[in-house]
């Protein structure tokens, strides 16, 4: 998926340096959902050249290019995932902060059954859930 960041950046027409390629490759291999101090640590592991003013200019640059996703989950930082990812929804545990990725084919019919009763066709939605872990009884 890095390489396709990366091709899509270039695509674009968007001028990228060796850093801004390691940034990409790292945005590419995330299965989470990283902020930007995180990026910079995982970029900087790979070049500890890149200065974290250069991941957020770059991330800035990304996202305003269609590249990224900006993601807030209430607790003050801004993540980021590939905006070209499939479809998927989040569950946040509020305790760890943990993002949990679903798809529910209940939930993207319901959703499309809501809007076609309000007379509109669905082009795209986001939906966050916010809970805690249930306890497991113990009896």
């Amino acid at each position: 998926m890095a390489k396709d960041i990366i091709a899509r950046c270039e695509a674009k027409g968007l001028r990228m340096t060796e850093q801004r390629r390691v940034i990409a490759r790292v945005i590419g291999a995330a299965e989470d959902h990283p902020d930007v101090e995180e990026l910079y640590n995982r970029a900087s592991a790979i070049d500890p050249r890149i200065s974290i003013a250069t991941v957020y200019r770059s991330v800035k640059l990304f996202e305003e290019s269609g590249i990224l996703e900006r993601l807030e989950f209430g607790d003050g930082r801004a993540r980021y995932e590939d905006a070209e990812r499939d479809h998927h929804d989040h569950l946040i545990d509020m305790h760890s902060g943990e993002v949990i990725e679903f798809v529910d084919p209940e939930i993207e019919a319901l959703q499309e059954r809501i809007a076609a009763r309000l007379g509109y066709r669905l082009k795209g939605h986001r939906l966050e859930l916010y809970g805690v872990p249930v306890k497991a009884s113990s009896k």
